[in-house]
């Protein structure tokens, strides 16, 4: 892959990485004591008087908002850890290798995912 196109694509990277952090941080927080984690962040709703019924609805939307957090958290979290990986290959001249076979992957792969570890033909999904 030329130098020109992992500039692109390193750029690509580095947008998206922005964006995920930025998109994290309305959510979650980092972890202190590891690297690279994030915390959702429990909801804050106003506070109805304790039993009541409004109470009990207003705790279970609380809970319901942290479910989704957490799962949007996760996913965010697994995508920034893709980028952050793909960027230190960058640095590594290890960028566009199959992690597997060691071959260059294609550039319409990388276009569509500039965070691709491996080849179709290795790809975990596959």
């Amino acid at each position: 892959m030329d130098l020109v196109t992992v500039h692109e694509l390193k750029q690509a990277l580095e947008k998206e990485h922005d964006m995920l952090v930025a998109e994290l941080k309305e959510i979650a927080r980092p972890d202190p004591k590891m690297r690279g984690n994030w915390i959702a962040k429990y909801p804050k709703f106003d506070r109805e008087e304790y039993g009541s019924h409004s109470s009990l609805e207003t705790e279970a939307d609380e809970v319901e908002e942290y479910e989704e957090r957490l799962e949007a958290e996760h996913s965010l979290e697994s995508r920034l850890l893709s980028i952050t990986h793909a960027l230190h290959r960058i640095r590594g001249n290890t960028y566009g290798m199959c992690l597997n076979c060691k071959k260059e992957i294609p550039l319409e792969r990388m276009r569509a995912n500039p965070a691709a570890e491996f080849c179709m033909e290795h790809s975990p999904k596959n």
